[in-house]
């Protein structure tokens, strides 16, 4: 395991194996301020780095057998999540809602001074009024961190986020904004945002702030203006 020297930190991804998580854990470990990185997720990854640390974790219905590996952690970047259509209500609800409080609450057992990095959505709703169900769950999932009592949340609430690589796409809504994503980039640039730059935001607001930008939360226009501001803003 790697001991992070003097003034680097330690950083929790969690959803390494997803598109935006795959790309936090890209960053986080290529970051230099970044000591140690531990992944948390369901299934093995396939890579090593001197600053990584894989722990499956498979029902996160319950995470007290995380507080240990949780002690003593600088910041968390979570983007556990599903697709709107993939599952039941009641599963999204609990993946969205009850996984992330779950989390949260260990993560603020055993590291009370954790920064924190959520994936939301666009449109997440904080009243509970939406009759978007995926709206309410996110927006409830957003109160529950702000009252958690970490001392920094960070709130990314991304529009279409674009994969950049190939993917095998969920459904055809997803499919068709790959298509005309060159044309909608152009015409509607703050309804789009690529997955790796929102995953650079993401890990670079838990590491060394957010800059200019005030939060907690951060719409898709915010997202990009930071990445505009972060140099370089990805790996050649």
């Amino acid at each position: 395991m790697n001991v992070p020297t003097t003034g680097q930190k330690r950083v929790v991804i969690v959803g390494a194996s997803g598109m935006v998580g795959g790309y936090a854990l890209r960053y986080a470990l290529e970051n230099s301020g970044v000591g140690s990185v531990t992944s948390i997720g369901r299934r093995k990854l396939g890579i090593s780095h001197t600053k990584l640390t894989e722990v499956l974790h498979r029902d996160f219905a319950d995470c007290s057998a995380l507080a240990g590996v949780l002690s003593g952690q600088d910041a968390a970047v979570f983007c556990l999540g599903t697709y709107t259509g993939s599952v039941s209500d009641a599963e999204l609800r609990t993946t969205t809602v009850d996984y992330t409080i779950e989390f949260a609450r260990v993560l603020r057992g055993s590291s009370p001074g954790a920064a924190f990095s959520f994936l939301s959505g666009n449109g997440a709703d904080p009243t509970g009024r939406s009759r978007r169900s995926f709206a309410r769950y996110k927006g409830e999932a957003e109160n529950a961190l702000l009252a958690a009592g970490f001392p920094h949340v960070y709130l990314f609430r991304p529009a279409y986020i674009y994969p950049v690589e190939p993917r095998k796409e969920p459904n055809f809504s997803y499919r068709l904004l790959r298509g005309v994503y060159p044309v909608f980039r152009v015409l509607f640039p703050n309804q789009v945002i690529r997955a790796d730059d929102l995953a650079l935001t993401m890990v670079a607001a838990v590491v060394s702030g957010t800059g200019q930008r005030r939060g907690p939360v951060f719409e898709n226009r915010d997202i990009r203006a930071m990445v505009e501001s972060l140099q370089p803003r990805r790996p050649s």
